[in-house]
């Protein structure tokens, strides 16, 4: 029988991701352009409804990630070798996974996740078909430091990043949590390793589309952080008056997405009130698309080695597998 079971929130804030949440969306809504961390798109709602996004004809990065991922796993367990505890970031649904655990022979699996519910569902549908494997889900920021279960302690980790979520960031917030994730797996004394998913640059009217599908499911994905904070923070948003934006800014190599003000607004987050004029946007989302060299660049910068790349016949997508970089004070 499987191990299945919840950790406590790793947050040293005994109020938790309430007082994040509000923090970032008070600070994100104070500045200039506005703006609001693309976590905190992930509640259940949230969560249901990216799943959606993943299966519209538009969406190209899961299908390709997943196809390139069930082609390339025997040759990414040759890399890294049975045994290992997988540590998966951002877990979400987990419907790559059972790809890399059916091929690699793992002796646990944790996923982490910052939606709790959504956390323990997908934990307990991966554990039903993997009976024989711990399963040890954790409810956590990822992008901190997270302290891994005593189960798992003794056991070589791999980071599994998939869905080129390290392109949410922009590049010093992407090494931040490189670091950091490196700091949870465990540094290259316990042998980390890093199987990470980085989306290429493509053509322009693919990229738009992609964040912009005509069903409108991503339009109800950046909509439904409103009703978040409205619903948990006690805010006033007008949602009616906000329409979803996805536009490709080619100096930053970004897929930018926006809630655009369509009249003038006035409204309260936890009492404390904002003011929008028509056409002012919440900047919500970055997708970073990343060249080899950028990508490699990137993690490296990280602390991160990059030893094997794969990308899909029209290289539209990566998958990297890279081993923790020792610390050096000189070159």
């Amino acid at each position: 029988m499987a191990i299945v079971r919840t950790m406590s929130l790793v947050d040293a804030d005994p109020a938790g991701f309430d007082s994040d949440f509000r923090d970032d969306v008070l600070a994100g809504l104070g500045q200039r352009q506005k703006a609001i961390p693309a976590r905190w798109f992930y509640d259940t709602r949230g969560s249901e409804l990216f799943e959606d996004i993943t299966a519209q004809p538009e969406y190209y990065p899961t299908r390709v990630e997943t196809e390139l991922l069930k082609h390339v796993c025997g040759e990414v367990a040759e890399r890294v070798g049975a045994g290992r505890c997988v540590v998966e970031f951002g877990s979400g649904s987990s419907v790559k996974t059972p790809h890399l655990l059916a091929a690699i022979d793992p002796a646990s699996y944790v996923p982490i996740d910052i939606s709790g519910d959504f956390l323990r569902s997908s934990s307990d549908d991966l554990s039903a078909r993997f009976p024989d494997l711990p399963v040890i889900p954790v409810e956590a920021n990822f992008m901190k430091p997270v302290e891994l279960p005593a189960e798992v302690a003794d056991q070589p980790r791999l980071g599994f990043f998939p869905g080129s979520t390290i392109g949410n960031m922009v590049a010093r917030t992407a090494v931040d949590l490189l670091r950091s994730m490196r700091d949870t797996l465990g540094g290259p004394d316990s042998g980390a390793m890093l199987l990470i998913g980085i989306d290429r640059i493509k053509d322009i009217d693919v990229l738009e589309a992609a964040y912009d599908d005509a069903a409108g499911v991503t339009a109800a994905f950046n909509l439904n952080l409103l009703a978040r904070i409205n619903r948990e923070l006690g805010g006033t948003i007008p949602e009616d008056a906000f329409a979803h934006v996805a536009r490709w800014n080619d100096r930053f190599a970004r897929i930018e997405m926006h809630l655009e003000a369509q009249r003038d607004v006035s409204f309260e987050v936890a009492g404390q009130a904002f003011a929008m004029a028509k056409g002012e946007t919440i900047h919500t989302e970055n997708s970073h698309k990343y060249g080899p060299r950028d990508a490699n660049l990137l993690l490296r910068t990280g602390e991160w080695t990059p030893v094997e790349t794969w990308t899909d016949p029209d290289d539209r997508f990566a998958l990297i597998l890279a081993h923790a970089t020792e610390y050096r004070t000189a070159p």
